[in-house]
């Protein structure tokens, strides 16, 4: 313990001595630790505003559009419309068991709604109340979703999207209770969709769409067939294998080959997942390359340093190896030195780009957030950082230090 201290005192004396030398060293190292970090927590703020922005239509979504026969089966002809209903959805949901969630959309655009002398045309879908589970779609304070009753009872009621809200009743007003008239006729307002982030959509963004019970479309408008049908699967990684249980149990059905791709139009929106994975591997690979690179640019300034100071100690180093130091001891004080070096500059990367991410979290970037995230803290990339940085200072010691323990004693006497 005794020498522990000693050597500490020592170390910090020849660092005191040469403070230039020592600011300049640590700074390469400082800098290193400081870029990783940063670097790498942008990488996983990216990646999670890469997931919220893609996840903002629904997670584990697969939209399903009819369409046309492409080949001919069983004697029926190719170019045969496919048209589906909700029983079909219910077909589905009891055949194939790995769909927790689905619902046909009645969708209709160039509708008015209208409140006074304000118009507007959205999109326009009738669906069952399960579809803001899958889509993300949640109410305001003050408001709800469509529901069951709303459905069996063909309830005139109206669930807006905020932005249609804001154009119609007023920016942030709360306009449920209160009604508006789609055509002709007059719904109420039950509920305002709570803001999302959303960068895809299949018709326009859900903060301008309004949506009404299935079978209040169905009367009102007289559609009899789905324009698409929405599902959610259990878990992502089977949504290729539940897509063909799709083909399969409509095929057998309407009388249409599985392998028959034409006869739907699948989006499946889980591929955006395995996107992100790859994007973000690729991303936080070559900015961790670079901040690594860095790391080694430090290195290589710390083991110069290091050679010039067993340089300047060599009258020293052949003293102590004359009152009978062995090399082991000189070498280990030498490689201790450099991890003492790397380990203050290393505390003060951390403390530096932890306090940067926090006041870049702070701040108040608004779309720039919105793009691309705010740099998140990562602890495994500390972790990995530790290990680089041990990894480096023992290499930046371990030659200066062999260098000093291999001199001989007369040579050093001399110096």
């Amino acid at each position: 313990m005794l020498n522990l201290i000693d050597n500490l005192r020592e170390i910090f004396h020849y660092l005191r001595q040469y403070k230039a030398r020592t600011a300049m060293t640590m700074f390469g190292i400082v800098w290193g630790t400081l870029t990783v970090i940063l670097l790498l927590a942008f990488g996983v703020g990216v990646r999670k505003q890469m997931s919220i922005n893609m996840h903002g239509i629904g997670e584990g979504l697969v939209i399903v559009w009819p369409g046309r026969t492409s080949i001919p089966f069983e004697g029926y002809g190719r170019d045969r419309r496919i048209q589906l209903n909700e029983d079909d959805m219910e077909l589905l949901r009891s055949e194939v068991k790995e769909i927790i969630h689905i619902s046909p959309e009645f969708r209709k655009w160039g509708s008015t709604i209208r409140l006074g002398d304000k118009i507007n045309r959205p999109n326009l879908s009738g669906i069952l109340p399960e579809y803001s589970e899958m889509r993300s779609i949640r109410a305001e304070p003050g408001g709800r979703w469509l529901n069951d009753l709303d459905n069996e009872y063909k309830r005139r009621v109206v669930f807006i999207g905020d932005k249609l809200r804001d154009f119609l009743f007023g920016e942030n007003s709360n306009p449920v209770g209160k009604y508006v008239f789609i055509d002709e006729t007059p719904f109420m307002v039950i509920g305002v969709m709570l803001k999302k982030t959303q960068n895809s959509s299949y018709g326009s963004r859900d903060s301008d769409w309004a949506f009404i019970p299935m079978t209040t479309f169905k009367a009102l408008f007289g559609h009899r067939y789905v324009s698409n049908f929405v599902y959610q699967v259990s878990d992502p990684r089977i949504s290729k294998s539940v897509q063909q249980k799709v083909y399969e149990t409509l095929g057998k059905k309407f009388k249409f080959d599985p392998k028959d791709k034409e006869t739907l139009g699948i989006w499946d929106t889980t591929e955006f997942d395995e996107f992100i994975f790859y994007f973000s591997l690729g991303f936080n690979i070559f900015m961790g390359l670079m901040g690594v690179i860095t790391l080694m640019v430090g290195g290589i300034g710390l083991a110069n340093i290091m050679y010039v100071v067993v340089q300047e100690r060599t009258h020293e180093i052949g003293i102590r190896r004359s009152i009978g130091a062995k090399k082991s001891h000189i070498m280990g004080q030498f490689i201790f030195e450099t991890f003492i070096v790397i380990g203050i500059s290393a505390f003060i990367g951390f403390m530096l780009a932890i306090g940067l991410i926090q006041l870049l979290t702070a701040l108040p970037m608004g779309n720039f957030k919105e793009a691309v995230g705010i740099p998140v803290f990562n602890p495994m990339v500390a972790i990995i950082t530790i290990f680089v940085l041990g990894a480096i200072g023992f290499l930046a010691g371990y030659f200066p230090a062999r260098r000093a323990s291999n001199l001989n004693i007369i040579d050093c006497l001399r110096y």
